[in-house]
C-alpha cells in the first residue's frame, strides 16, 4: 500500500531542492534578487561573503537539481540504491544544517560572526525551521520500503 503522506512530503523536498537549484541557476547569470548586491545577498543566504559566480553557484545548482531528481524517485520507490544514498546524504545535509542554524539561533556565533540582521533573521523564520521540516521528510523518504509503490 502507498503511503500517500511520504510521498508527498517526498515530493515537496524534491521541489524545494528543485526551486533552489533554479534560484542558483538564475544566480548565475549575474542577477540578485532578491538583494541589491551580490555581497548583500551573499551575507544573506550564507551568513559571509561568498562569491555568487557561475563557478561557484553552477555546481550547486547541479547537486540540488540531481538531488531532487533522486529524492523524487524515492518517493515513488525507484532509484534504487543511488535514489537512497542521495536522499540519505540530503537528510544528513539537512539535518546538519538545522542544527547548526538552532545553535546560531541560540546566539553561538561560530561561523556567523559579521552576517549581520538579515542572515539572523532569515536564519530564525525561514532556514532553520524548512531544514527541520525537510530534514524529517527526507528521513521519512529515505526509510520508505522500496516495496511502498
Amino acid at each position: 500500500m502507498v503511503d500517500l503522506t511520504t510521498r508527498r512530503a517526498g515530493l515537496a523536498l524534491a521541489g524545494l531542492l528543485a526551486a533552489d537549484g533554479l534560484a542558483h541557476l538564475y544566480w548565475a547569470t549575474g542577477a540578485t534578487w532578491p538583494a541589491a548586491d551580490a555581497r548583500a545577498l551573499s551575507l544573506a543566504v550564507l551568513g559571509a561573503e561568498v562569491p555568487f559566480t557561475p563557478p561557484v553557484v553552477l555546481p550547486l545548482a547541479a547537486a540540488l537539481l540531481t538531488a531532487s531528481a533522486a529524492v523524487g524517485a524515492r518517493a515513488y520507490g525507484r532509484g534504487g540504491r543511488a535514489a537512497a544514498l542521495v536522499t540519505g546524504a540530503v537528510a544528513a545535509g539537512l539535518t546538519v544544517r538545522g542544527l547548526a542554524g538552532a545553535g546560531w539561533a541560540l546566539g553561538l556565533e561560530a561561523g556567523v560572526e559579521g552576517a549581520g540582521p538579515a542572515f539572523h533573521r532569515l536564519n530564525l523564520l525561514l532556514y532553520t525551521p524548512l531544514c527541520a521540516g525537510f530534514g524529517w521528510a527526507a528521513v521519512r523518504v529515505l526509510r520508505r520500503s522500496p516495496r511502498d509503490h
